[in-house]
């Protein structure tokens, strides 16, 4: 199970599609503008549970209508849906519409509640769909500086949300290079926290974390570095992350998903790449589709994400890691270090999500050096054509 996010603010052409390994299409639905988590809904099943919706730089008169507001720089239609994937059945099972942003993640608590990451107000609250109360919410201004970020028209960017069975919540906030742990109730876990803000070395604007617990071989988060364009592995020992395994290959682009999956294969929704690849034990690719501009991918009876995964560690050693283990590098990354990071992941992966989904890295590079070259001849002739006017001008 593929969704697809296109490039750009307002919504284009998206996809929630179930393909087969050899690249056959089973279900495809384009009806949204944007399609970001899917679940299988109940595990195991061949129906999927959704979050997609369709972005407006102007609000229409019927989303306006809906909510009873006025959006005056644009709005956000969401949609919360099943979609059963053997008879194509579609049942809608919340509707809203934001000032800001599409919701990224939605999870199921039981029947009627969800878990729900709101980009668009910056937090993480419990929906009661059956009366469309919030039950609970936790807000990221609650225990965040306000200055962090550096994007204050897209503070936090919330994109994933997890409910962990010990009764915490797992939060990716990509705008402040970390994944944070939550207790219902009474904000932040104290000494949890995955990642510090512009300290590249660990995480750089990542997407989709998903837990492994103690009981498979965890504490750890498999996550997608995205804008470091690698997949990593990250365990909890001795009260600090320690990072115990990383992938990534010449192709890997901007990756915003990383399902741990029975037996050891690890799932990777390569974004900028544009493909969906799977790797075995051994993290040799063993099954790739092309689809432009991915945004999630479930492979369908394995449970949710990394639901029946189990820890690096645990797969290739049978043991946590050692004591001796080295710990995640908390240090910011200043100066050339920095510049580099920068350079490498946002600004290539920023040109190629505009660039049209053909083109590879290596045609972005050879379209900048002829345009570099277009336009030092241009500003070469600019000058050499002012000489030779003044030139004549003194002539004659």
């Amino acid at each position: 199970m593929i969704t697809t996010d296109p490039p750009g603010w307002t919504s284009g052409t998206a996809t929630l599609v179930a393909v087969t390994a050899d690249g056959r299409t089973l279900y495809q639905n384009d009806t949204y503008g944007n399609y970001f988590d899917v679940d299988p809904d109940p595990p195991g099943s061949r129906t999927v549970l959704y979050v997609a919706g369709s972005r407006y730089e102007q609000c229409p008169t019927a989303l306006e209508a809906r909510s009873n507001e006025t959006f005056d720089d644009g709005c956000a239609e969401v949609v919360v849906e099943r979609a059963n994937l053997s008879t194509g059945d579609t049942e809608t099972v919340h509707t809203a519409v934001t000032a800001g942003d599409v919701w990224h993640d939605v999870d199921r608590i039981d029947d009627d509640r969800l878990l729900v990451a709101d980009l668009s107000t910056d937090r993480v609250f419990v929906l009661d769909t059956s009366t469309d109360a919030i039950e609970w919410e936790w807000r990221a201004a609650d225990d965040l500086d306000p200055d962090s970020g550096g994007q204050p028209d897209d503070w936090t960017h919330l994109n994933d949300v997890e409910a962990l069975d010990d009764g915490r919540i797992m939060v990716s906030l990509r705008n402040q290079d970390r994944v944070v742990f939550l207790d219902p109730g009474n904000g932040l876990r104290e000494g949890w926290t995955l990642g510090a803000e512009n300290a590249y070395g660990i995480l750089y604007e990542q997407h989709n974390p998903d837990y492994v617990p103690p009981e498979r071989g965890g504490p750890a988060v498999v996550v997608a570095d995205s804008e470091n364009n690698r997949v990593v592995e990250y365990q909890y020992t001795e009260g600090q992350w320690r990072q115990v395994w990383t992938w990534r290959d010449d192709e890997l682009r901007w990756p915003r998903d990383a399902d741990r999956l029975a037996g050891g294969h690890t799932l990777v929704t390569d974004s900028q790449g544009n493909r969906v690849i799977e790797l075995d034990e051994n993290d040799e690719v063993v099954l790739r589709i092309d689809v432009p501009t991915p945004y999630e991918a479930e492979r369908l009876g394995t449970g949710d994400e990394s639901a029946t995964g189990w820890s690096k560690t645990t797969l290739v050693n049978g043991t946590h890691p050692p004591s001796g283990a080295d710990p995640a590098d908390r240090a910011r990354h200043t100066g050339l270090a920095r510049i580099v990071a920068v350079l490498t992941g946002p600004v290539v992966n920023g040109l190629l999500y505009v660039a049209p989904a053909w083109m590879t890295l290596w045609d972005l590079v050879a379209a900048l050096v002829l345009g570099g070259t277009t336009l030092t001849w241009l500003l070469i002739e600019l000058h050499w054509s002012r000489v030779r006017l003044q030139f004549l001008q003194e002539l004659y």
